[in-house]
């Protein structure tokens, strides 16, 4: 979607929308090289990083906060330079606070646990479900990470099924397998988390 086709968007679907009116949340998209993440940042922090289209995004933010959403890149670009680095492997934690509002009950709690999972490290389904109280709710773990909304920036990816499975996730396979490979580093392995 060109800036163009966004700027339309915001203007039919947020009727209050000009251009130099900062909006309650900032939205945008991140070329990476695992895709294009659709962005919402609140005055909380990040609501959402997704592989998802702008149009799926918008109508969630839209309809969970039901505030004035449109373009601000001073609350945007940060995160994007983040991601920049994050990326060219300059960037191991995320400093951009999180607003986990999409995210509630289980899911919540879910992505939570991953968030705590260190840059290069790995921990299983089984590993989340039984921290959570949980430990036959492999399948529920793996649906609540899968829709994690706010994806790279707490790392669903770096909760696997096991050892050499690297199970599901929200931009794919090879999005997954991307950012494992990028997070292990020069050394090729990474570690498996102890908690």
């Amino acid at each position: 979607m060109s800036t163009g086709d966004l700027e339309a968007l915001l203007r039919v679907t947020a009727p209050g929308y000009v251009g130099e009116s900062p909006p309650q949340v900032a939205f945008g998209t991140a070329d990476t090289p695992v895709g294009r993440l659709t962005l919402g940042v609140t005055t909380r922090g990040v609501v959402a990083c997704s592989y998802e289209d702008e149009h799926t995004v918008f109508a969630r933010l839209n309809q969970a906060i039901g505030t004035f959403i449109g373009p601000d890149p001073r609350r945007i670009d940060p995160l994007r330079r983040e991601l920049e680095a994050y990326f060219a492997g300059r960037l191991r934690a995320f400093s951009t606070p999180v607003d986990l509002r999409l995210a509630s009950g289980f899911t919540r709690t879910a992505v939570q646990m991953a968030a705590a999972v260190p840059y290069g490290k790995t921990t299983t389904y089984r590993d989340i479900a039984a921290r959570m109280g949980r430990p036959q709710a492999l399948r529920a773990v793996a649906n609540a990470l899968t829709s994690n909304p706010v994806c790279v920036i707490v790392p669903c990816h770096r909760v696997v099924e096991g050892p050499d499975t690297p199970g599901s996730y929200a931009g794919g396979a090879d999005a997954k397998h991307y950012l494992l490979t990028l997070e292990r580093g020069p050394a090729g392995e990474a570690g498996r988390s102890q908690g």
